[in-house]
């Protein structure tokens, strides 16, 4: 874990009511081998029990963004599947939503707002995957939140 998935992982459990799993392993066959292009580690799975929500949390600070796009590819492609294991391996039980949260900096905003409006990771049909929440990693510095009982509603700004 690098130092910035460090500073997002507190901004995710400052809300005490997610929990966070770091290198959270979504695996969509069951079985002691991950197969090729059917898992991936995902930087923080955030469980908000408040909002039934489960976050797959990306962070990144790459300037082109082709690994997140990449990632996010994969994922549309799989969305289903990949809910459905997040639910099996974590033992979920009841009616959850599911939702990517990306975290980049503040100056590759804009650059993957464009990615993702060109259709950089095109929803599949049996895909669904909802648009993921953007925050940028300026504002999870520790000195924006209280660090004890961060009361933070999903906005606009968020997305």
């Amino acid at each position: 874990m690098d130092y910035f998935q460090g500073v997002v992982t507190e901004f995710l459990r400052a809300n005490r009511s997610t929990f966070v799993n770091t290198e959270y392993l979504i695996q969509l066959d069951e079985g002691n081998t991950p197969l090729k292009a059917r898992h991936w580690y995902c930087d923080a799975l955030a469980v908000n029990f408040e909002h039934s929500t489960v976050y797959l949390c990306e962070i990144t600070y790459s300037k082109t963004m082709s690994a997140l796009l990449g990632r996010l590819q994969g994922w549309t492609t799989h969305w289903e599947a990949v809910c459905e294991s997040i639910t099996r391996d974590s033992k979920l039980i009841g009616a959850w939503n599911f939702q990517p949260w990306l975290f980049v900096p503040e100056a590759s905003k804009p650059l993957l707002l464009r990615k993702l409006g060109q259709g950089q990771t095109p929803t599949h049909p049996q895909g669904n995957m909802p648009a993921p929440l953007i925050t940028t990693l300026e504002s999870v510095a520790p000195w924006n939140y209280c660090s004890w009982d961060r009361k933070h509603e999903l906005s606009e700004s968020d997305a």
